[in-house]
């Protein structure tokens, strides 16, 4: 797998910067991202408030200006938020980079959250929450995060008080805070002219100002996590929500590759043992799946379904039985080569633009990686046997060290 490395930059602001260079590629991404920043003594919403209030509104334009004036030139302005950063990107044709570019300056430096659009966002967000709520998944997937990182930024959820505590000066004072060019890697990918390299410097070196102060981080303070079984009866449920989990490693460790093969060969794709059992010969589901996320302080493994009530506790009798299988039988050679050709596969296919490139980089620039790890990655997927499969499974994969959440009937 040959992978694009970038070009990278070091603006005298502190603005870190990384070019996709894609000549054939009239389509302009700028993606801009940026840490998150948390206190204990913060709203643990203000965070995805902010990705999505940043563009309703400037000094100079209104939330409708700035839509239109995007829109006139066929472009996309998108907020983007997960645990560990928030990203607000771009997209664009390069020949209209001098008439967007400024827009996206306005929004990074002159923000002003307007109380209209917050308490639009605020009673948006509410009735969407109270809809949700009454959805067994939605509440097994709060349950879940709550059980394995508690009040922490990855295991705090969202409730009808948090959103009611939202207010523009706290918004203000995160936004100043982590909105800045030295807290900021904007990624370049396309067509990136050297008139689009002069335009970027203008605007976001030499316009985008340091205030005096840094930022500091927290590291989160990560609960012991014990595993246990929690049921959330309701007796009018149809189905029942099961999800089942642990943290676990992630990309950093060496290892993070090898549990990946054992995670999709588990559960990771359609042709799965827990697919093939639950779905196919069981007929408990429509999807079960299973899945490994790489946090930046630390990683989690999950499994999740829905089924009919009266199979909830053959649904779980059955994943118990994959554990086992799992742990005390070697896979077949068949099965590895299956596993291998869908994940080689998969690589492959997701390197198919320069925003795939820089979407892979963006990976491992976050976990402190190089491009050392894709290298390591592959090795070890090509590598994989019955005996490594069993090893990473003896490791990683206990059925007796989940935390298991059932909303529905138990």
């Amino acid at each position: 797998m040959s992978l694009i490395a970038p070009e990278a930059i070091l603006f005298d602001n502190g603005l870190k910067v990384f070019i996709f260079q894609a000549k054939d590629q009239e389509l302009i991404k700028a993606e801009f991202i940026f840490q998150n920043h948390f206190t204990a003594e913060e709203n643990p919403l203000l965070n995805t408030c902010l990705s999505h209030m940043m563009k309703e509104g400037t000094q100079s334009r209104t939330s409708a200006q700035i839509a239109e004036e995007i829109d006139f030139y066929g472009s996309y302005l998108m907020p983007e938020y997960s645990f560990d950063h928030t990203a607000i990107s771009l997209y664009t044709l390069t020949k209209h980079v001098r008439a967007v570019l400024p827009v996206l300056h306005d929004v990074l430096n002159n923000a002003i959250f307007p109380e209209a659009e917050l308490e639009t966002y605020v009673r948006n967000n509410k009735q969407t929450l109270q809809i949700s709520l009454q959805k067994n998944d939605y509440v097994a997937r709060r349950l879940f995060y709550t059980n394995l990182f508690g009040a922490t930024r990855y295991g705090v959820t969202p409730t009808l008080k948090t959103y009611d505590q939202l207010n523009r000066e706290d918004l203000m004072a995160l936004y100043k805070r982590q909105i800045q060019a030295s807290n900021c890697t904007l990624l370049l990918s396309g067509n990136i002219t050297a008139d689009v390299i002069e335009q970027v410097r203008t605007l976001f070196e030499r316009e985008w100002q340091q205030p005096a102060n840094g930022i500091a981080f927290t590291i989160p303070q990560l609960p012991t996590f014990k595993p246990k079984l929690l049921v959330e009866n309701k007796v009018e449920a149809i189905q029942s929500a099961i999800r089942l989990g642990m943290p676990t490693i992630n990309r950093t460790h060496p290892d993070y590759p090898a549990l990946q093969f054992v995670n999709t060969l588990f559960g990771g794709y359609f042709g799965s043992r827990l697919m093939r059992n639950i779905r196919e010969d069981k007929g408990y589901t429509y999807s079960i799946g299973s899945a490994c996320a790489s946090l930046k302080y630390t990683g989690l493994f999950t499994i999740a379904t829905e089924v009919a009530v009266e199979a909830t506790e053959a649904t779980l009798t059955e994943i118990e039985h994959e554990f086992t299988t799992l742990r005390n039988t070697l896979a077949t050679d068949q099965e590895i080569h299956l596993v291998k050709n869908y994940m080689q596969g998969s690589m492959l296919g997701s390197i198919e633009s320069i925003f795939s490139h820089a979407d892979k980089f963006k990976s491992i620039y976050f976990s402190d990686l190089d491009y050392d790890y894709y290298e390591h990655y592959s090795t070890c997927i090509q590598n994989m046997t019955a005996a490594k499969v069993q090893d990473i499974a003896l490791r990683y994969f206990d059925y007796e060290k989940l935390a298991k959440i059932v909303v529905g009937t138990l």
